[in-house]
């Protein structure tokens, strides 16, 4: 079967010519916002896409794309499908991530549930996971820090030293480049528990700006515990009071009267006899 092509497209002559058939069916589709004819393109020997400028503005640079087929041995050009495509310049929205790769630290509030994947890498089972009726026996399995059913892996506690080492609680922040010691000899240093205890511990001091937070060996900060130790108050003697409470100073005698100008046989009987 020989098949007639359209010069310089290599589209099948019948199919290169549909190109009112392709803009009729566009328009349809489009509600009649079809803009010129972009070209034509062979799909396959007797399948070609006429491609249409869409006058949408919503859909700047995007493009109609109306496939025509036919049948060997037949001369009738049928409609295959109408899509709208985008173009090399069209706006198109950014990539979807799914959420648990959006979530950025700060992002959980209060009442929100973040779901820890059961393939966490950060995470591994103890294998040590254990019920008892017995509440001694769970207190103290907890006390051992059994009783979880996953802890932090090697990569998880890799990920959370490197974290915490290359920021605020670490060596390299401004605060620790001026403080006059590390962290490590300060007497409000309370280190962690488990691996990683050597080189991470909280702050204890509720003046410093770190309270009550991870911070890193040789961080530091200006409320060191030893940065500057001030001298014991010497006990300073009671002075003598300045009021006395206790005595009695006379201002001035009966009648006004200077003090001791008259006895206290004058004044018994003011007003003479009774």
């Amino acid at each position: 079967m020989t098949v007639d092509t359209a010069p310089d497209t290599g589209v099948d002559a019948a199919l290169a010519g549909s190109v009112e058939l392709a803009r009729s069916a566009a328009e349809e589709e489009a509600a009649g916002l079809v803009g010129d004819h972009l070209g034509v393109s062979a799909d396959g020997e007797l399948i070609a896409t006429h491609l249409f400028a869409t006058l949408d503005p919503a859909y700047r640079g995007w493009r109609w794309a109306v496939t025509l087929a036919r049948a060997p041995g037949s001369a009738d050009v049928g409609i295959d499908e109408v899509v709208l495509l985008p173009g090399d310049d069209a706006l198109l929205a950014p990539q979807w991530v799914p959420w648990s790769e959006r979530l950025r630290p700060g992002d959980l509030g209060v009442g929100d549930l973040l779901p820890t994947a059961a393939d966490d890498a950060r995470l591994v089972a103890t294998f040590l996971s254990r019920e008892d009726d017995d509440a001694e026996v769970m207190a103290a399995a907890y006390e051992l820090g059994l009783g979880r059913v996953r802890t932090l892996s090697f990569e998880g506690r890799v990920e959370a030293a490197e974290r915490w080492y290359a920021g605020e609680p670490g060596p390299e922040a401004a605060i620790a480049r001026a403080a006059p010691a590390s962290c490590a000899t300060c007497g409000f240093f309370v280190p962690l528990a488990g691996g990683l205890r050597q080189a991470f511990g909280a702050c204890a001091n509720e003046f410093a700006p770190d309270d009550g937070r991870v911070v890193a060996v040789d961080h530091g900060c200006g409320a060191h515990s030893e940065a500057v130790v001030l001298p014991s108050s010497p006990a300073v003697p009671a002075a003598e009071p300045l009021v006395d409470e206790y005595g009695i100073d006379v201002v001035g005698g009966p009648l006004g009267h200077e003090p001791g100008s008259v006895s206290d046989a004058d004044t018994a009987e003011p007003f003479g006899h009774s």
